[in-house]
């Protein structure tokens, strides 16, 4: 069994910066593997994905953060990591880290979900 735990989200000021991780512990193999993202929902909203990155270290971010949100992982501490800046009112969501090996669904792993509010 696999359980990815985040870190705690928050409440940030709009333009503030929040950093979120998510470790991977249990009975994981070869890390380094896997696809990792970030997904997020916001109140009456699908879920969406906002980044993620492959095995080769390729990375793909929504239109919508690129240029603020960056992904990275660190595949000796079975780590992915979101970096948050100039976050704004519409980033505020429960965000979601997964990790996966594409085409094998019996290695889809999915976080408990952490609530980022940006708020004044």
């Amino acid at each position: 069994q696999v359980q990815l735990v985040e870190s705690a989200g928050g409440l940030v000021q709009p333009g503030g910066s929040l950093r979120l991780s998510c470790a991977a512990a249990g009975s994981i193999f070869s890390f380094s593997i896997y696809t990792m993202g970030w997904y997020r929902q916001a109140p009456g909203k699908q879920r969406e994905l906002v980044a993620d990155i492959t095995s080769g270290g390729s990375t793909y971010y929504a239109e919508s953060v690129k240029g603020r949100f960056t992904i990275s992982r660190d595949n000796a501490k079975n780590t992915v990591y979101l970096q948050m800046n100039s976050l704004k009112p519409e980033d505020t969501a429960v965000y979601y880290c997964r990790i996966r090996v594409p085409g094998r669904k019996e290695y889809d792993y999915w976080g408990q979900g952490t609530q980022v509010t940006v708020s004044s």
